[in-house]
């Protein structure tokens, strides 16, 4: 009997690989000593590809020729940090950027960052990377007693947070003695200098392992640092710790456990950078690093009450990074305040010379930017009515369970919304309400499937899947065999809608600076596929009449008590502005002050 790999490669040499799905082809013959014409027919309804009876006949003459053509590319055993050969790049010819990169400006060290430094040094836990940086500038705290102080943090808060895979000690502490000693020889590397961070351990780090958060991974070594990593490192910053994530970038289950959310310990922290959202908000690091392809930065942020940065794609380098979609994947920071993502993304933006997305595109923070002069719009029927993301409705009872849930989840924090932009109101802004473009935006999601099927892909080839600690329909394993089923042409078809959508998506931007948007909304989607920067701010705490959390349903909903939040959306490398609108608004309404009492 022909054997499944020379098959598959048969079908791919014949060019059935982008219309016809070989795999389903296979299942129905591995047990039959030849390929029928029946068999052929049967493959065809699932590829909904005509097939005549003369192709039929062409193609069974021809399945023994073209053999090695899967096995060949197989046999590269390509590493998932082997980019394809096609860059995506959500910018169009008519847009121009600024490229003349200017200072950093920050705002005035706050009363925090100004007076003496408290007894128990703990109580700084909370501040800001922008209080931290200016204590140890002015040398009242140093970087090695900040780094014992938030070790000390996470080696006690994660036997209940499960956030940390690995700390970096030794690697923490020589790099925190070194920043003393630079800042004591005159040497100032920036606002980051000394300051504690973790790493979300989908970036690799020479010496530890790089373990994506996934079962068979757990002793993956990578030699190198990831280009976030080094650009951090030269901007003096400790890393302390490699952080979890949902396994390769999914949720939060990770092989060491589910990791926790700070303002309810019984209740995951989302996901999938789960680790740097519960470390940041439960005052462990000054603040993190953590990607996002859809939602992995909002609703963990959301979750944990915490500020997130999705930078525009293309913005941030992600050499050295786990890829899972390389036309979606985004690094950015998870911080305390938006003045803190800042500060970390001009640290980490701008080319590597590596990775093809990233433009040279300046990023020049100014805290004084005049955000009164900026254009503002608001999705404002999306603040009216119910806007949940995801796949078509669930008809069964389940899923008409889980629809009334998350109407109710909905329904309460509607006035947390609207509160906000009352707030906003008073702050002399007029937002003109604006609307995504009627676009079939679900069906374009698995360009994110494919993509990942293929990162991972000998991953299940092998089997190998079945050590991931998720394996239920929804989870990677599942999906990616799935996703084997899609059609190279229909991948095509979908990447060609998502330049209608990105051309769709430009003309609604082109007035504004800023748009207002729910967080877990559809613009999520929107916004992941278009590239178009996002920051998640805290925006006040749930009372104690919220409808309950139900394990694994509502997204980034987490009942009585916990933070609720609110999305600023910007134009393609629109950050500086985009971020001063959202500084705006955090200091008008304080809500990034608040913390879990842990």
């Amino acid at each position: 009997m022909i054997e499944r790999r020379q098959f598959l490669a048969t079908c791919s040499g014949l060019g059935l690989g982008a219309t016809l799905f070989p795999g389903a082809l296979w299942a129905l013959a591995h047990a039959a000593p030849t390929i029928t014409a029946e068999m052929i027919d049967n493959a065809a309804v699932i590829a909904d590809v005509p097939i005549a009876p003369g192709q039929r006949d062409a193609m069974l003459a021809a399945l023994n020729q073209h053999a090695q053509a899967y096995e060949s590319i197989h046999a590269l055993h390509l590493a998932n940090s082997v980019a394809p050969a096609l860059v995506f790049d959500p910018t169009l010819p008519s847009m121009t950027f600024p490229r003349e990169r200017k200072p950093i400006r920050l705002s005035a060290p706050s009363v925090l960052a100004t007076r003496g430094v408290p007894a128990n040094l703990e109580d700084l836990c909370y501040a800001t990377a922008r209080d931290l940086g200016e204590l140890v500038r002015t040398k009242k705290v140093s970087s090695v007693a900040l780094t014992e102080m938030y070790l000390h943090r996470l080696t006690r808060l994660d036997p209940q947070l499960h956030a940390v895979v690995t700390l970096t000690t030794d690697r923490a502490m020589a790099q925190a003695r070194d920043a003393d000693r630079s800042l004591a020889a005159g040497t100032y590397h920036g606002p980051l200098h000394g300051l504690p961070w973790g790493a979300k351990d989908l970036l690799a780090v020479k010496g530890y392992p790089t373990t994506w958060g996934a079962g068979g991974f757990e002793h993956q070594m990578l030699d190198e640092d990831a280009t976030v990593v080094q650009r951090l490192d030269r901007a003096g910053a400790v890393l302390i710790a490699k952080l979890t994530l949902g396994a390769l970038a999914m949720g939060d289950h990770w092989f060491g456990g589910i990791t926790r959310n700070p303002w309810r310990l019984e209740q995951g922290s989302s996901g999938s950078s789960a680790g740097p959202a519960s470390a940041t908000a439960a005052g462990c690091v000054a603040f993190s690093i953590g990607s996002e392809t859809l939602g992995s930065i909002a609703s963990p942020s959301t979750r944990c009450g915490v500020t997130g940065l999705r930078p525009t794609f293309g913005a941030v380098p992600r050499t050295g990074a786990m890829a899972l979609s390389w036309s979606m994947d985004k690094l950015g920071p998870i911080c305390r305040s938006v003045e803190d993502c800042a500060i970390v993304l001009a640290a980490i933006a701008g080319p590597d010379g590596h990775d093809r997305t990233v433009r040279d595109v300046a990023f020049n923070w100014d805290a004084g930017l005049d955000w009164r002069r900026l254009r503002v719009g608001v999705l404002a029927s999306d603040f009216e009515v119910a806007a949940p993301i995801g796949p078509p409705p669930d008809t069964t009872a389940a899923g008409r369970q889980r629809a009334e849930l998350a109407r109710q989840h909905t329904a309460y924090d509607r006035q947390y919304e609207q509160a906000a932009l009352a707030a906003i109101a008073a702050m002399g802004v007029t937002a003109t309400p604006v609307t995504l473009p009627a676009l079939p935006w679900q069906a374009m999601t698995p360009l994110l499937q494919v993509e990942a099927a293929a990162a991972f892909d000998e991953l299940t080839r092998s089997g190998r899947d079945a050590l991931l600690t998720e394996q239920g329909p929804s989870d990677w394993p599942n999906t990616f065999r799935a996703a084997r089923f899609i059609p190279a042409v229909e991948y095509v078809q979908a990447n060609r809608a998502r330049m209608a959508a990105i051309e769709a998506m430009a003309t609604v931007m082109a007035p504004f600076d800023v748009i207002i948007a729910p967080s877990l909304s559809t613009q999520l989607l929107v916004t992941n596929l278009t590239g178009h920067p996002a920051v998640i701010v805290p925006n006040g705490l749930r009372g104690s009449d919220a409808p309950p959390y139900v394990a694994g349903q509502g997204g980034g909903y987490g009942g009585p008590g916990t933070p609720v939040s609110l999305t600023f959306i910007g134009p393609l490398h629109g950050e500086a502005a985009l971020l001063a609108f959202a500084r705006a608004y955090q200091e008008q309404t304080g809500f990034h002050h608040a913390h879990p009492t842990l």
